[in-house]
């Protein structure tokens, strides 16, 4: 059991930002298109993080053209270039599925307020 969690050590990242459900963030992630490689953005809402260590994902859901678009990530994948926090989410749940049947004002999240 140590052994396992030995090996998956090295392939945690470090520099991902302390974020949960109701931030809004902007993932980077590479795209590879044959020999090509490029980076899409995908912003949007946080409504989950699921498990921890190497197998940690999020999902992101955004609002694409009156359409609702979601995004599982796998955290620590050598895929995502970064992660980028926008906003910092008030919400009262740690998965806020609720948002997928809201629209318009009543999907907003409203923001929270940093002291000073």
């Amino acid at each position: 059991m140590d052994l396992i969690k030995l090996v998956n050590q090295e392939y945690l990242k470090t520099d991902r930002p302390d974020f949960k459900a109701g931030d809004r963030v902007t993932v980077y992630y590479k795209i590879k298109e044959g020999a090509k490689e490029r980076i899409q953005q995908f912003q949007g809402d946080v409504i989950q993080q699921r498990n921890t260590g190497i197998d940690a994902t999020f999902t992101v859901r955004k609002i694409s053209n009156g359409v609702g678009v979601e995004r599982i990530f796998p955290l620590h994948s050598p895929n995502i270039d970064k992660i980028e926090l926008n906003k910092v989410g008030k919400v009262r749940r740690a998965r806020i599925f609720y948002l997928r049947g809201l629209t318009g004002k009543a999907a907003r999240i409203t923001e929270k307020r940093q002291k000073k």
